[in-house]
């Protein structure tokens, strides 16, 4: 039997949703389950969510690896901005729980990943001002006088790396712009780390999302030079996967960066025989396990 849904106009189909004549969107997949945050007696790994703002609503869950009474080394801060096309995924299901899990444990950091605003409950660009918000709340905790007791007692806000894959990616690239355009005092970007980010001209997805959007070669998908060259941060690497869609995207925003004058290092890793965020959803995956250890590597070099 059809649907009242069925039979109301679609006036627009995209990768993600469609949306009907009358304004309803309609996402193809379910929201993601959540799980709660949990100690975990194996690793020692403790995690718990803290509130960044109540309006709008933003939070994160945050991981401590395992950390002893005479330890007084703090940890660098990890931020994470999970991937889903802008409208899908959260911070608290169990894969991103998990892959964030595993850079803390493997990286030996303090990881901050953030549930931000998703499409269409907050339309883009909710989730660049959350991102933003949130770096700004990273680095509130300068002095630890911060309203976190984890990042006052073991977060080195000198040492801050800002992370996300696909999408998250696309926020991540936004943010660290943001600090070189304005500045972030009270905490220093050693390294920004991408994997598999969501870049692209003219994507009308993405363009419909995000009503303020500057036309096909709006910056925040097609990051403009002047953007790349005062780019806030020191260092970064840029993972893209061989049978990605997105795999030239990222080999692209690499050379755009080298070519803009930036005067940071910059490196590209091609995973090999890899598909879009395999790593986050086959953690057991081989080629996963090389990204977490190149992660891993990359703020300790």
């Amino acid at each position: 039997m059809a649907t009242a849904q069925d039979k109301k106009e679609i006036m627009h189909e995209f990768k993600f949703f469609r949306v009907y004549k009358d304004g309803t969107v309609e996402l193809f997949r379910p929201p993601s389950q959540t799980i709660p945050p949990f100690d975990d007696p194996t690793t020692g790994l403790r995690t718990k969510d803290a509130v960044i703002s109540t309006n709008p609503p933003l939070s994160a869950r945050i991981f401590l690896p395992k950390t002893t009474p005479s330890n007084n080394n703090k940890l660098p801060v990890f931020l994470f901005f999970h991937g889903g096309g802008f409208c899908y995924r959260s911070a608290f299901s169990l894969d991103y729980h998990n892959h964030v899990a595993a850079i803390a444990n493997e990286a030996n950091v303090i990881a901050v990943s953030v549930e931000y605003g998703l499409f269409p409950a907050r339309p883009l660009p909710a989730c660049y001002e959350d991102a933003w918000s949130a770096l700004q709340w990273i680095a509130s905790h300068a002095g630890g006088n911060g309203p976190e007791p984890w990042l006052n007692s073991h977060g080195d806000l000198e040492r801050v790396f800002v992370s996300g894959n696909s999408a998250g990616g696309n926020m991540a690239h936004t943010a660290v712009s943001e600090v070189g355009k304005k500045g972030l005092p009270g905490a220093r970007i050693i390294g920004m780390i991408l994997a598999h980010p969501y870049f692209g001209e003219d994507d009308t997805m993405w363009m419909y999302m995000c009503k303020d959007n500057m036309g096909p070669e709006d910056p925040r998908m097609k990051p403009a030079a002047a953007d790349l060259k005062r780019l806030g941060c020191e260092r970064l690497v840029v993972f893209a996967a061989e049978k990605d869609d997105l795999f030239e995207a990222g080999k692209k925003y690499v050379e755009e960066l080298k070519k803009s004058g930036w005067v940071g290092n910059a490196e590209l890793v091609v995973n090999l025989g890899m598909g879009h965020s395999q790593h986050v959803y086959h953690p057991d995956d081989e080629k996963a396990h090389e990204i977490l250890k190149k992660i891993a590597s990359f703020i300790h070099q």
